[in-house]
């Protein structure tokens, strides 16, 4: 499978490099499968949800939710919710940029949401709102900063291949976050973002969900090691 992923994500390198977003279309169940599962985790969840609101103020007396402004399907801007894992006004105080190994803007409930991905669960009312799904590319902040593996800090919005991956709903987990560690070139969690792109499917996205699901029973998504 990662073999097959690694020549999938060579090919859509090579391919796009333009900056033209081309709408496709999302297979017939995909937006079905996202409400009933983002409305079922809301029901169920919602005692783990209030407790971890209830953690998180207690450890620093912050805002519980933070909220982004992100890149959506087509170019149009949207704001994402997430349980707050950093320290208060932490964009302002530091830029936005992903979070580091041993980041000390991250907090101490902080660090066990982002292990088993729970700080992601906010962003089930987004799903709600058709503004994102549960697979897709990576939903990037507006001006994000990044790194180019060359030293040189850039927007995302510079890197090859970001507009195409624009032609689908953004993804709470996606290829990229799956097989790739966090400190990944951006030019290859793009390449990643784009063979989903282009071999979305409702078979896909239901393996994709199953894996999610699993890293985060074993709080594996901060590792930089397989995560799966």
């Amino acid at each position: 499978m990662e073999s097959l992923l690694t020549d999938k994500a060579r090919e859509a390198r090579t391919e796009n490099s333009g900056s033209e977003i081309i709408a496709r279309r999302e297979p017939f169940l995909k937006y079905p499968l996202d409400v009933a599962l983002a409305l079922t985790m809301l029901v169920l969840g919602s005692p783990v949800l209030l407790a971890i609101g209830w953690l998180i103020r207690r450890e620093d007396g912050g805002p519980i939710l933070y909220t982004q402004e992100r890149w959506g399907r087509g170019g149009k801007k949207f704001r994402v919710y997430k349980f707050r894992t950093m320290i208060p006004d932490s964009d302002a105080k530091f830029g936005i940029r992903q979070a580091e190994q041993n980041d000390a803007r991250v907090t101490r409930i902080g660090k066990t949401l982002r292990a088993m991905g729970l700080d992601e669960l906010p962003q089930l009312l987004n799903i709600l709102k058709n503004e994102m799904s549960f697979v897709g590319p990576r939903a990037l902040a507006i001006g994000e900063i990044v790194d180019n593996g060359k030293g040189l800090k850039l927007t995302a919005e510079r890197v090859p291949g970001f507009y195409e991956r624009l032609a689908v709903r953004p993804g709470l987990t996606s290829l990229a976050t799956i097989y790739l560690p966090k400190d990944a070139p951006p030019r290859k969690k793009f390449a990643y973002d784009l063979v989903y792109v282009k071999n979305q499917s409702f078979a896909l996205d239901v393996r994709l969900i199953a894996l999610s699901f699993w890293i985060s029973f074993r709080g594996k998504w901060e590792t930089r090691n397989s995560k799966i």
